[in-house]
């Protein structure tokens, strides 16, 4: 493939994407520790699985091509140097240090290298490691933390860590601790996988920038223009830098839209309040927008100076979309249709965040019927897939993706 990677709007036939199965980790989690990995919920593994394979089904059946996480890893880790140095770099950022390193090193790499990305992915608990290995008091503490390597339940979210914008991406510095460490496999991938360590890609921002940014806040919604919210997880300095390093390094892409959203837990990303799902139509939960329909919306183009960039504030999102993508009307489609107790509910459950697979054709949760049968009024073809454990996180479609190429529209 000669551009592994293309994608230039929110809408364009996907073609390839990439997903994460659930697995174990979702088995470690406990009461005592759904905060810390953030989790409001613990889904049934068997169900969730259940649920995640209907989803790619969909996609498939659809001519989609379906890539998953923990292949792809396997395989960009070819070499035992590659498999020890990732093992390194995921103890160091896992904050594992002193004698027990090396004896987890020497856990994992015991593992085949399927088995023991699965196993990473997974987490350690402590009572794997065997007594007799164990020298020290907080290591025979099981009860006291069980954990050596912590899980990473949210991995099946895989639109966060990083994020394809045109022919490159953002490997992403993530703001929660719980999720730094997923982005160390696209990393991984980029760099050593057949399929692209050998192509030019760019990477318009890496995972070492110390201000944060996850996909779920990244859109592109046409082949000059994307937009990125200003989020409880990504920060105003990330975006800034990311339209520094787009407009430097390329020249389609003229503006980066920050979007200002309330920065709370159901407001997570820009993903989970305003989507898009044809030329002219957008989801939107209409709590991002205050009683006169006004928000911050800022306009980042290209400055005169090299690394600087020129600002323009807006506060009205229909019109900046209209002006933005050249069009006479644009449709704001409401989450819940805009009800008092249907809209929070849904937008809870991901009701705006909705997969384009083309123009005007999404996938859903099934759980969300009202925001599925106004997108249906306004002329949208919606699939729908079964979600009761897949919701547990507080994904939705849009989240479970990342589309690593589409069909220029």
């Amino acid at each position: 493939m000669k551009q592994p990677l293309n994608v230039k709007s929110e809408i364009g036939e996907l073609q390839s994407v990439l997903l994460h199965r659930p697995g174990k980790e979702v088995e470690n989690l406990t009461p005592d520790y759904l905060g810390h990995l953030l989790f409001d919920d613990i889904p049934h593994l068997p169900m969730i699985q259940r649920e995640h394979d209907y989803f790619a089904s969909t996609l498939r059946n659809r001519g989609i091509e379906v890539l998953y996480l923990s292949n792809l890893m396997t395989e960009a880790l070819h070499t035992e140097k590659l498999k020890k140095q990732f093992v390194m770099d995921i103890l160091k950022e896992s904050n594992v240090q002193g004698a027990s390193s090396q004896k987890i090193a020497d856990f994992l790499l015991s593992f085949d290298t399927e088995e023991m990305v699965k196993k990473v992915m997974a987490g350690v608990r402590k009572s794997e490691i065997p007594l007799e290995k164990k020298k020290h008091l907080y290591e025979m503490l099981d009860n006291h933390y069980p954990f050596y390597l912590d899980p990473m339940p949210n991995l099946y979210f895989t639109r966060d860590p990083a994020a394809t914008i045109g022919a490159g991406l953002t490997i992403n510095p993530m703001r929660e601790v719980a999720r730094k460490r997923e982005s160390l496999f696209m990393s991984y991938i980029i760099r050593h996988h057949p399929r692209y360590a050998e192509s030019d890609i760019p990477i318009w921002l890496d995972r070492d920038y110390p201000c944060p940014i996850e996909g779920g806040d990244e859109l592109v919604l046409s082949k000059d223009t994307i937009a990125v919210g200003i989020s409880a997880r990504t920060a105003a300095k990330a975006i800034e830098q990311l339209a520094i390093s787009i407009f430097k390094r390329q020249a389609e892409i003229k503006r980066v839209v920050a979007v200002e959203i309330p920065k709370s837990r159901a407001f997570m990303h820009l993903d989970t309040v305003f989507t898009m799902v044809d030329f002219d139509k957008f989801t939107i939960h209409p709590e991002i927008q205050n009683k006169d329909g006004q928000m911050d919306i800022y306009i980042l183009e290209k400055g005169k100076e090299e690394d600087t960039v020129k600002i323009t504030h807006k506060t009205n999102l229909l019109e900046t979309l209209k002006e933005l993508l050249g069009l006479k009307d644009v449709a704001l489609i409401p989450c819940g249709g805009g009800d008092v107790i249907a809209a929070p509910r849904e937008q809870w459950n991901d009701g705006s965040n909705t997969l384009a697979i083309a123009p005007g054709v999404v996938v859903t949760y099934d759980r969300n019927y009202v925001s599925n049968k106004l997108l249906r009024e306004h002329g949208i073809e919606v699939i729908e897939v079964i979600s009761s454990e897949l919701s547990r996180g507080r994904g939705g479609p849009r989240c479970m993706s990342m589309p690593l190429s589409r069909k220029d529209i």
